[in-house]
């Protein structure tokens, strides 16, 4: 299993066009990829999954990844959050 945590530095939180554009991105993989905030965890390959945690700025994600590809996962995933978020 690999992870990794962020904190969101997007003014709005995790908004529509961000959580589309991480959950694109999580899709291309096999892994199971999970994001947890203040305590609940959604699946980051479902969009409803991910806005329904409600994440806003200065709060902080934990991304997990496990599966056969996690390493690559969590690596391009931290860099897209980086980028986005």
């Amino acid at each position: 299993m690999k992870q990794f945590t962020y904190v969101i530095k997007d003014k709005e939180g995790i908004h529509a066009r961000p959580a589309g554009v991480v959950v694109a991105e999580a899709k291309k993989y096999a892994s199971n990829i999970t994001i947890t905030n203040k305590g609940k965890t959604g699946d980051l390959k479902r969009i409803f999954g991910v806005m329904a945690l409600c994440v806003k700025s200065g709060e902080e994600v934990l991304i997990k990844c496990e599966g056969a590809d996690e390493e690559a996962a969590a690596a391009n995933l931290e860099k897209l959050f980086q980028e986005n978020l």
